[in-house]
């Protein structure tokens, strides 16, 4: 969870929050979502089961579509 608060913190300071929306709000990004088994994904948050939410999320990301979408946020991240 701290990674994520990170990446926040990093989009605020850079002034890149609304590209990460934007990115956020793709259809690509949005055929991810759907991808997301949200219940598992709820579960091991609520548990910290920090193993089950990488295996979940890992499948998704590892999808052409995932790659992608990682891709564009890497790239954004890096960005100065």
């Amino acid at each position: 969870m701290q990674d994520l608060e990170a990446i926040s913190r990093e989009l605020e300071r850079s002034g890149r929050t609304e590209a990460f929306r934007e990115l956020a709000r793709s259809d690509e990004a949005r055929r991810l979502g759907a991808m997301v088994d949200r219940p598992a994904v709820e579960e091991a948050v609520r548990g910290g089961d920090t193993e089950a939410l990488k295996k979940l999320l890992g499948g998704v990301l590892a999808t052409p579509e995932g790659q992608r979408v990682a891709q564009q946020l890497r790239q954004m991240l890096e960005k100065k």
